[in-house]
């Protein structure tokens, strides 16, 4: 944004959107994706806040303080949220930060959306029903966050999408990798961090990963809107994250996705809910809430 300020413009409410976009730039919110750097010092929140962020998850790959993660190798360590966790969502609420649920665990985000005030937001998640991943939601747990506001937006991980099949080659190849050129906490310089970029593009040429099709890719669209409807669901690719599948490896396959819905039946209404809509709805909800609990109660004597 501060490079290309013609081309990008942060956005901090939702009705920043329109005005950006009608302006002819990219709309750029920020999301915290893990509430690790909190430490247990949650007025940082208003730090963070202050510069910005909109959306956090709580919790990533593995538990912290706050929370537990569904993909854990060690499972639940608090049973959904830790004490810190819950005030954590009493905090998002007042500022009007959208909680995030994604790699949380199911616990997790049934606490969180019988807790929070305004509505829970999926960033980048899937359908259990489809396959059955820890990171990805059964049917239930969708429709009681859709049954209160909520909104998945549909993940483009293939690992989280379909079962894929193994290539023993790629595999050994990241493990030479690996033990030539150390993980990324030994890449302390950037020479090293690009010889060991050189020799990753090196593998995805000669043994590219295995990857989900699109056609699996909307299943689990087409399933999450069959159980919670079209206020409910929108999009994600997760490509910064390792994400795409086959014909949806960054943003210029986006518009398939769109092509398939109208083929599906689905209206223009829907699909303008769908890419922003959804989402933008539950950010005005928590600024509404943010506004209501930082208005001062009418002293009843005046």
């Amino acid at each position: 944004v501060a490079r290309h300020p013609g081309a990008f413009a942060l956005a901090t409410r939702a009705d920043d959107a329109e005005r950006i976009g009608q302006e002819g730039r990219q709309i750029v919110y920020l999301s915290m994706e893990n509430g690790y750097p909190l430490g247990q010092d949650l007025s940082l929140l208003s730090l963070f806040h202050s510069l910005g962020v909109r959306m956090l998850g709580p919790v990533h790959l593995s538990n912290n303080e706050l929370a537990d993660s569904a993909t854990d190798v060690n499972g639940p360590e608090w049973g959904g949220l830790s004490p810190l966790g819950r005030r954590l969502v009493d905090e998002c609420n007042r500022l009007g930060i959208v909680l995030d649920a994604s790699h949380a665990s199911d616990d997790t985000l049934r606490q969180l959306i019988s807790q929070s005030a305004v509505p829970v937001v999926l960033s980048h998640s899937g359908c259990k029903a489809v396959f059955d991943h820890k990171r990805n939601v059964d049917d239930d747990l969708l429709r009681l966050l859709a049954a209160r506001g909520g909104v998945i937006q549909m993940n483009a991980f293939s690992s989280y999408i379909a079962p894929l099949r193994v290539d023993p080659a790629r595999n050994l190849a990241l493990k030479e990798i690996l033990a030539r050129h150390g993980g990324q906490v030994g890449m302390d310089t950037a020479e090293k961090r690009e010889r060991y970029l050189m020799a990753r593009r090196e593998i995805e040429r000669t043994h590219p990963a295995p990857r989900a099709s699109f056609d699996q890719f909307m299943s689990h669209v087409l399933h999450a809107l069959k159980v919670v409807g079209p206020d409910h669901v929108g999009f994600s690719g997760d490509f910064d994250g390792g994400g795409g599948v086959q014909d949806l490896m960054d943003v210029t396959g986006m518009p398939r996705i769109t092509e398939r819905l109208l083929a599906e039946g689905y209206s223009e209404v829907d699909i303008k809910k769908f890419w922003s809509g959804n989402v933008l709805r539950v950010l005005r909800a928590a600024e509404d809430h943010a506004t209501r609990a930082a208005t001062p109660a009418p002293n009843p004597r005046s």
